[in-house]
């Protein structure tokens, strides 16, 4: 591992980064992959905690509609909206960035209804077109250029997945078709291409688990870090 990576392993100032524990998420595998690339890691439930570390992570695991009472129940949604009014940043996993969109269609099929996101962005989760599902394994990105997350990390890498949602569409056109920004964005395809990382600003997020992507994705939270020293 080189570059940018490397130099997140090797500097001895460790930024903390809060865990955000709302009843979802692979808690204890981010904690230790943080670690393991030089953060100082609390997992914890407390708001002020929360808001007040470098970097707050916010993971998921299961059902979109789960974990966004989970979060609201936590006042997550909240906590989340006032780190990015003060360009705090944060980095959303798995269904941990599925929430931050406008709505999920988990709920669609079998109750006639979605589920409201956090709203950060526009766009709607839906089920991939895929023949088989969860899409669960190892699959390859295209990345953007200038992306700072997947910096210095082998175009050929593979990440590690486990969704059977996504977002297949970024919505380029708002109410009364003002122009809606686009972040960096990366994109997999299982069945149809999805988002698969999205890069704006304080905000960032992985639809793949970094914390289980081996080499690779201790590489991209090294980089993480590097933006939240």
């Amino acid at each position: 591992m080189t570059g940018n990576a490397a130099t997140g392993f090797a500097r001895a100032r460790k930024p903390s980064v809060a865990v955000l524990d709302y009843g979802s998420g692979n808690l204890r595998s981010a904690q230790r992959a943080l670690q393991r690339v030089g953060a100082e890691v609390t997992v914890t439930a407390d708001p002020e905690a929360a808001l007040n570390a470098a970097g707050l992570v916010v993971p998921g695991v299961g059902a979109f509609a789960a974990c966004m009472a989970g979060l609201r129940a936590a006042s997550g949604d909240e906590l989340i909206a006032k780190r990015l009014a003060g360009s705090r940043p944060v980095l959303g996993i798995c269904v941990g960035m599925q929430v931050l969109f406008a709505q999920g269609a988990e709920g669609e099929h079998e109750h006639g209804r979605r589920t409201k996101g956090c709203g950060v962005w526009p766009g709607v989760v839906e089920r991939l077109a895929a023949p088989v599902l969860p899409h669960m394994g190892w699959n390859t990105l295209q990345r953007p250029p200038g992306s700072r997350l997947f910096a210095e990390i082998g175009a050929d890498e593979r990440y590690y997945f486990l969704h059977s949602y996504a977002v297949t569409a970024w919505p380029t056109a708002g109410a009364g078709g003002s122009a809606v920004p686009v972040p960096l964005l990366a994109w997999a395809t299982h069945g149809q291409p999805f988002v698969a990382a999205v890069e704006d600003g304080a905000l960032c997020a992985t639809q793949f688990h970094p914390e289980k992507s081996g080499d690779a994705g201790a590489a991209l939270l090294a980089n993480w870090l590097e933006l939240i020293r």
